[in-house]
């Protein structure tokens, strides 16, 4: 028996959505958009018609989130995936942290980066920690987004409504992934930019964080630049490098030349790796590990829950510095 799925959105993210779960033998029952309408019988302007689903996706804009949420959480009984971020206010996500357990427990935010190779291999303790204690992580995820023609007539370049965009959509992600491997962020420093002057919200960002155990990072996001991806760990006797096209883990510490001068470590460990493929496989394994509670009627983990809310927290406080 196929899972009868509604999504909230039809563009973009979703559209990549729709494709992943019916690879997954779901069955797109409902399209829901508040005004538009469209020759695909399965579209609709009736909210009500997407609670006959299994699983309601939403995958509309950022400041769109919350009120479908809460919509979906008072009348639907089903599964609900939701894109990050889950919210865009404090007032929301306190709404958020009181609704009841079962609810919590029906409730995936998409948070993809956690079911990723990155992920996989910092948890990989015996290749980890040939690099020693890490000290500081360097991550750079870029492209040229501004620049194209339809660019400038999305919401993601609409100040009013989105302006910390960035922040939202892409930056939240490597915040979740350090949080999620590397626990409490005691302090952060958030600079946004908007750099190709077109739109209104800004197009860039850098971040910096410190962590209770004394971890610094720093996160470099951007739609004003060349397309370029780099995820590098550092530690007391090593390297873990991701880039757009490789995965290297570089040790030990202590590697000299003939002059016994310090040189580069040797590679330890080498393999393919690309950033495109890190985005969509990752979400790929989030959507199959989604799916798998619905199929079994399971509770998924409040951990995940949890650390989606602090994660929110955490970029919402970024923006009360600016």
């Amino acid at each position: 028996m196929s899972i009868k799925v509604g999504i909230i959105g039809y563009k973009n993210q979703a559209r990549k959505l729709q494709y992943i779960f019916e690879r997954e033998k779901c069955e797109i029952k409902k399209i829901y958009h508040p005004t538009k309408s469209s020759t695909d019988k399965r579209f609709t302007n009736n909210f009500a018609e997407l609670y006959e689903n299994d699983v309601v996706i939403i995958a509309s804009p950022n400041n769109t989130h919350f009120k479908y949420m809460k919509k979906l959480l008072e009348n639907f009984s089903g599964y609900i995936f939701c894109e990050k971020p889950p919210i865009t206010s404090i007032k929301e996500l306190r709404f958020l942290e009181k609704i009841s357990k079962k609810q919590k427990n029906k409730l995936f935010f998409n948070f993809n980066l956690r079911f990723g190779e990155l992920n996989k291999k910092i948890q990989n303790q015996s290749e980890f920690k040939k690099i020693g204690n890490p000290i500081f992580i360097n991550v750079i995820s870029s492209k040229g987004l501004a620049y194209k023609k339809e660019y400038l007539n999305s919401w993601r370049s609409d100040g009013k409504k989105n302006l910390h965009n960035i922040l939202d959509a892409v930056s939240i992600h490597f915040i979740d992934l350090l949080r999620y491997n590397f626990g409490e962020i005691k302090n952060y420093h958030y600079t946004p930019m908007l750099w190709s002057k077109r739109g209104t919200s800004f197009d860039s960002a850098q971040i910096i964080l410190k962590f209770k155990n004394g971890l610094t990072a720093s996160i470099f996001n951007s739609y004003a630049t060349p397309f370029y991806n780099e995820f590098s760990v550092i530690g007391t006797n090593g390297i873990l490098t991701f880039n757009n096209k490789k995965l290297k883990i570089l040790s030990p510490r202590d590697t000299f030349d003939s002059k016994k001068l310090f040189k580069i470590p040797p590679t330890k460990h080498a393999q393919n790796f690309s950033f495109d493929e890190e985005f969509y496989k990752s979400t790929e394994k989030s959507i199959k590990y989604f799916l798998k509670h619905v199929k079994n009627k399971k509770s998924i983990t409040a951990k995940f829950f949890d650390l989606s809310i602090s994660s929110n927290e955490i970029i919402l406080n970024m923006k009360k510095q600016k």
